[in-house]
């Protein structure tokens, strides 16, 4: 599959085969990722594979209790990636500070993207999760309070009902884009 490909086709998957995850293609999943960019190559990711089942139940209880049980249809996938927060370098600390942007997310979302599109390719789905309890979840790996778990990639084998549900539209090119001035598009 080429990247076109690969960006037309993926789609967010909620529902999974009753299938493990090979190791191999997680760790090709996390390759692609940890070659991604990011400001000043602070590289501010730690991912964590949740594969083990009663590891991802323990976790699942945790992460998708009270406000958040809407998202405990992820514990029926068989891998959960938790993304840890790393602030970045001095240099792009500062960059944030300066900007008020926030690059080290803007990095998490490059090096994401990397993996969801290789899990794809790989014949893997995923959901980008951010509706979890980011503090029991936290607490439940023993981050020390200078980390934040910041989202979560849900990824298995997609039902083949999951493949034939319709893909969410997306906007045109026009109303998105302007060239060479600003022109706000009426939606």
């Amino acid at each position: 599959m080429d990247v076109k490909t690969a960006i037309e086709t993926r789609r967010s998957i909620r529902k999974f085969e009753n299938i493990p995850v090979e190791r191999e293609k997680i760790n090709q999943c996390l390759e692609a990722a940890r070659l991604a960019p990011s400001a000043c190559n602070a590289q501010p990711w730690h991912y964590i594979v949740i594969d083990d089942p009663q590891v991802k139940a323990d976790f699942c209880k945790e992460a998708f209790d009270g406000i958040y049980k809407m998202s405990a249809w992820a514990a029926n996938a068989p891998v959960i990636v938790a993304v840890v927060s790393d602030r970045g370098n001095f240099t792009s600390r500062m960059g944030n500070w300066f900007r008020k942007t926030e690059f080290y997310l803007v990095d998490q979302g490059i090096s994401g993207e990397h993996f969801v599109l290789r899990a794809w390719e790989l014949g893997l789905g995923t959901c980008w999760m951010g509706w979890f309890d980011a503090k029991k979840a936290a607490k439940f790996f023993n981050l020390p309070s200078s980390k934040k778990l910041e989202h979560l990639f849900i990824v298995g084998y997609p039902s083949p009902q999951a493949l034939k549900d319709a893909p969410h539209g997306r906007r045109r090119l026009e109303e998105i884009v302007s060239y060479n001035e600003y022109k706000e598009k009426a939606f």
